[in-house]
């Protein structure tokens, strides 16, 4: 039997996958779609026990990008780590940290820190075998 390369879903496959389990469709009938095997899908709907995990979603006390690139944009113009905070309604240790975290005054650049924070979902995780 000739074995298919491996096949690693989108999030947008996967939330598929869990959609039509939910309806009640089989393993067999959902592998249909993506024209695999169904223990291929098994093992995405068997990571979490079964049960559809929650929707990663980002902590509302972490800096979004906007605030990022107000940092970086003023940095660029001199100001102040007290000032960019007191303008972001931030602590000037919050600033301070996100500027040390991803660079410094000279270095600092907001997609960067977006990218390397995880704003921007890109899976970083290992693979599975």
């Amino acid at each position: 039997m000739k074995q298919r390369p491996r096949i690693y879903y989108t999030e947008t496959q996967k939330a598929m996958m869990w959609d039509r389990w939910q309806k009640g469709d089989s393993l067999q009938q959902i592998a249909q779609l993506f024209d695999r095997n169904y223990s291929s899908i098994g093992r995405i709907l068997s990571e979490s026990g079964g049960i559809r995990p929650a929707q990663r979603q980002r902590s509302r006390l972490a800096l979004t990008m906007a605030e990022r690139e107000e940092i970086s944009r003023s940095i660029v113009t001199g100001h102040s780590i007290r000032s960019i905070a007191e303008k972001l309604g931030r602590a000037p240790s919050t600033v301070s940290r996100e500027i040390k975290r991803y660079g410094d005054r000279q270095n600092y650049r907001a997609n960067q820190a977006v990218v390397r924070h995880g704003n921007v979902h890109i899976d970083l995780s290992p693979v599975n075998w």
